[in-house]
C-alpha cells in the first residue's frame, strides 16, 4: 500500500492544491489525482483549488471544475502537488492549515517539507512521475493518463531535459497504452502558440542580451510591453526554453514585470550551473537546471545580483 493509499483510508473529503501560476506538471498532477479519486474513490469528496490557468489545458478532464477561491469548510486531507514551500500555495494555504492531515508529493530539490507527510523524489522528472508511483496502474483510465502524460512532457521538455530517465520513458509508454492521443497533447499543449504569444516571444528574443562572453543570456518584458501586446504570465511559456537553446549559452534568464519594481525570474542552465541554489538565495526554488524566484529592483539590479552568483559557479 502506498503512502497516498494509506492516507486516503477513512478519508471523506480531499482538497487538492498546486502552486501559484500553475503549469503543465501542476495541472497534470492535480487533475490526474482528482480524476483518479473520482474513478476509484467515489465516496470521497474531492476538489482542486488553483489559480486560473492557460486555456490550452482545457482538454484535461476536470479543468472546468477547478475552484479558484478557497472554501471555509475544513477537509480531512489536503494533498499538495508540485509545490516546494507553503508560500507557493498562494491564497490556498489556508486550506492546508485547516485540514485534518496533509500530504505533499513533489520533485523539487528545494522542497521545504511543509506538510505533515512529505514524499519528495528530487530525482524524478516531474510530480506526475511521483504521483504515478502512488497510484494503482491498473486503475488508471485514459482521462488520468492524459493528465499524467501532460505533466511529464511539460517538465521534461518532451523528453529532452536531463531529468528524463529510463523510468520516465517507461511510465510514458504505459500511459500511451491507455489510448491517449499523445501527439495531439504534445502539439496543442506544448508547441502550439497563439499569434500574440509568437509576437511576445519574438520581442523577447529580439531584445535579448548576452554577457559573460556569451555564456549567459537574458531578456526582460516590462509591464507596458505586456499591456501593449495584451499578454499576461500565461503567455510567457516557452520564452526561457528558447533562450536556453542559444548556441554557447550555459545560463538563460527571463524576467517579466509583475509589479512596481518587481520581476518574476526564470532560469535555465545547460550542464554545470545549479540555478536552484541561486533561486533559493533569493527566496525561490526549483531544480538544478530549472528554477525561478521573484526579485525587486530595476532590470539592471536583478541581472546584476543574479550575475554575481552565476559568476561564482562559472569560475569553478
Amino acid at each position: 500500500m502506498t503512502i497516498l493509499e494509506q492516507m486516503l483510508e477513512g478519508t471523506g473529503s480531499v482538497a487538492i492544491l498546486g502552486h501559484i501560476r500553475p503549469d503543465g506538471d501542476c495541472l497534470g498532477s492535480t487533475l490526474g489525482l482528482y480524476n483518479y479519486l473520482r474513478l476509484n474513490y467515489p465516496a470521497v469528496r474531492a476538489a482542486v483549488y488553483l489559480e486560473e490557468a492557460s486555456g490550452k489545458f482545457g482538454y484535461l478532464r476536470g479543468f472546468e471544475e477547478i475552484r479558484h477561491q478557497a472554501d471555509e469548510e475544513a477537509v480531512d486531507l489536503c494533498v499538495c502537488l508540485d509545490c516546494g514551500d507553503l508560500g507557493r500555495l498562494g491564497g490556498f494555504a489556508c486550506i492546508l492549515e485547516s485540514a485534518g492531515k496533509s500530504l505533499c508529493l513533489d520533485h523539487h530539490v528545494t522542497n521545504t517539507r511543509f506538510a505533515d507527510t512529505n514524499l519528495v523524489e528530487d530525482g524524478a522528472s516531474s510530480t506526475c512521475e511521483v504521483l504515478y508511483g502512488q497510484l494503482d496502474s491498473q486503475k488508471i483510465d485514459r482521462t488520468v493518463a492524459e493528465c499524467l502524460y501532460t505533466g511529464i512532457i511539460h517538465d521534461t521538455g518532451v523528453f529532452k531535459y536531463s531529468c528524463t530517465s529510463a523510468r520516465t520513458m517507461e511510465i510514458a509508454g504505459k500511459l500511451m497504452a491507455k489510448g491517449i492521443d499523445f501527439g495531439s497533447i504534445i502539439d496543442n499543449s506544448f508547441y502550439k502558440k497563439t499569434y500574440i504569444q509568437n509576437q511576445i516571444l519574438g520581442r523577447a528574443l529580439l531584445e535579448s542580451v548576452t554577457f559573460f562572453d556569451g555564456r549567459c543570456i537574458f531578456s526582460a518584458i516590462r509591464q507596458n510591453e505586456m499591456d501593449f501586446y495584451g499578454v499576461d504570465s500565461k503567455d510567457m511559456d516557452g520564452i526561457i526554453d528558447q533562450l536556453r537553446l542559444t548556441e554557447g549559452v550555459e545560463v538563460a534568464i527571463f524576467l517579466y514585470q509583475s509589479g512596481a519594481q518587481e520581476f518574476k525570474v526564470s532560469m535555465r542552465s545547460q550542464s554545470h550551473v545549479d540555478v536552484s541554489r541561486i533561486a533559493a538565495f533569493f527566496g525561490g526554488g526549483g531544480h538544478v537546471r530549472a528554477a525561478g524566484c521573484t526579485m525587486s529592483g530595476s532590470i539592471h539590479d536583478v541581472i546584476n545580483n543574479l550575475s554575481q552568483h552565476i559568476a561564482r559557479q562559472l569560475d569553478l
